[in-house]
């Protein structure tokens, strides 16, 4: 008859025990890392910014609606951010008709937000609203606030001010 094998044993614990605890103090220790060091303990430097984002083909009467709600909080995922709308402009929206002229629609405007906001100056100046980079000629950016949201919007113009 054979014997059974068992497990190396240091005292009264065995080597699965040992591998156990030892996996168990490394994820508390890289926690406590991750808690602790959070930073250095000095408050990240921001700047404002103000942009414009342009939303083409809008129905006309968002516009007004969109009136009735600003300035308005941004925000991002269901968290409000350091920023604002502060307000929105109309310009005519234009087709082309079928004689090559172009005329008015009138059911739809293009509105441009300016909106302002504070952001974490970085090393690298990466311009994020949210999860969002702004940047001129950016096209797929999501207009968002308490009250507003436009998708596909394109930012047109950006300011820092520094």
């Amino acid at each position: 008859m054979k014997d059974k094998q068992t497990p190396i044993r240091i005292g009264k614990f065995n080597i699965i025990d040992v591998i156990a605890a030892v996996l168990l103090l490394l994820v508390v220790c890289y926690g406590a890392y991750r808690l602790l060091n959070r930073g250095d303990g000095m408050p990240a430097e921001t700047i404002s910014i103000t942009y414009v984002v342009r939303v083409e083909e809008a129905a006309s009467e968002m516009y007004d609606a969109c009136q009735a709600h600003l300035p308005s909080t941004l925000m991002a995922k269901g968290t409000l951010l350091d920023g604002k709308i502060e307000s929105v402009e109309k310009t005519p929206f234009l087709v082309l008709g079928p004689d090559g002229e172009w005329y008015e629609d009138p059911d739809h405007v293009n509105l441009y937000f300016t909106c302002t906001a504070n952001v974490i100056r970085d090393h690298a100046l990466t311009t994020k609203i949210g999860e969002q980079e702004v940047r001129i000629g950016k096209t797929d950016y999501i207009m968002k606030s308490e009250y507003v949201e436009f998708q596909n919007g394109t930012v047109v113009s950006v300011e820092w001010d520094e």
